[in-house]
């Protein structure tokens, strides 16, 4: 989990890797506020806003990517601000919007059917909610990794590689969950979360699903110094280990259950307390991003003239 942790950690935090780092420098959890002071921003202005109708236009030759300002004219009154990305300015629209709320959504979807499966563990035997929960705790558990990959297809991170490894992880968990199901817990008439408790050693089966998690969480612990996600990094890793390992016994079990229940449901109801141009990070630098190599290659030499300018 430390090598894990520490291999993210440098995967967020890397320096674009296009830019001579001791010039050009952009962290992969920035904040932004429309007052905030750039170095560059004469420069980013000039290279990226070859008209004054469309000044936010991340673009060379004939093709684009356009960010463009909402003027007082417009009609949608959302989010008029305009903000100071390091590849140029840019807003939110209304599909940054929607992506957020299905990310949040997707992180509340989960924490909720986490909660209610965990907590038929704190139920005494012969409680009808428990009996209820524990006849529908698979159903959860499909509900719970849905809306944690349609979080992990909706989350902004810089650097592609790191996305595209908690996505995969969640795939191979998905995958595992399904065979374990298939193969061990339904010929012996179990549920496939009532084998995992059972059964150890099918941890290695469904746990890539939580290492998902465990990265996604953080990741917003990192980007947003939340101290809920922060330790939620250590407690997911921790009693999925520890019940593994047969290291733990059910009360050291319970216990970690419990607080990870509880930050789990902190963690998903602060993200609706964030603005929304936090969920979306440096909007340019996905734009950039998204442009053919040889523009990347065209603008980034503009800005390096504009900068010796």
């Amino acid at each position: 989990m430390a090598a894990f942790s520490a291999s993210f950690s440098s995967g967020l935090l890397a320096e674009t890797q296009r830019i001579n780092p001791n010039r050009w420098r952009i962290n992969s959890c920035p904040s932004f506020s429309p007052s905030r002071s750039y170095s560059l921003d004469r420069a980013v202005a000039a290279a990226f806003s070859p008209s004054k109708q469309n000044p936010c236009s991340l673009g060379h030759g004939s093709r684009s990517v356009k960010c463009e300002a909402l003027g007082e004219g417009s009609q949608q009154s959302f989010d008029r601000t305009v903000y100071q990305g390091f590849y140029g300015p840019w807003t939110v629209d209304p599909s940054d919007v929607r992506e957020v709320v299905l990310y949040r959504s997707g992180l509340v979807t989960a924490a909720t059917a986490f909660v209610i499966a965990a907590s038929s563990a704190f139920l005494p035997e012969g409680n009808v909610v428990a009996d209820v929960i524990k006849q529908d705790v698979d159903l959860l558990y499909v509900l719970g990794a849905g809306g944690l990959g349609l979080s992990l297809f909706l989350i902004h991170i810089y650097v592609t590689p790191i996305k595209r490894f908690l996505q995969a992880l969640w795939v191979i968990g998905v995958v595992g969950s399904l065979g374990t199901y298939l193969t061990l817990a339904k010929p012996l008439d179990e549920g496939l979360v009532q084998y995992v408790v059972d059964n150890p050693a099918a941890v290695w089966l469904v746990g890539p699903l939580f290492a998902a998690l465990t990265g996604l969480v953080f990741k917003e612990g990192l980007c947003y110094g939340k101290l809920e996600a922060g330790i939620l990094t250590f407690i997911i890793p921790g009693l999925l280990l520890g019940h593994l390992s047969a290291l733990m016994d059910n009360e050291a079990k319970l216990g970690l259950l419990g607080v990870w229940m509880a930050l789990f449901v902190i963690f998903a109801a602060r993200k609706f307390q964030q603005p929304i141009k936090d969920d979306i990070g440096d909007k340019s630098v996905f734009m950039f991003n998204g442009l053919p190599e040889e523009e990347k290659d065209a603008l980034l030499q503009k800005l390096e003239q504009q900068r010796s300018n």
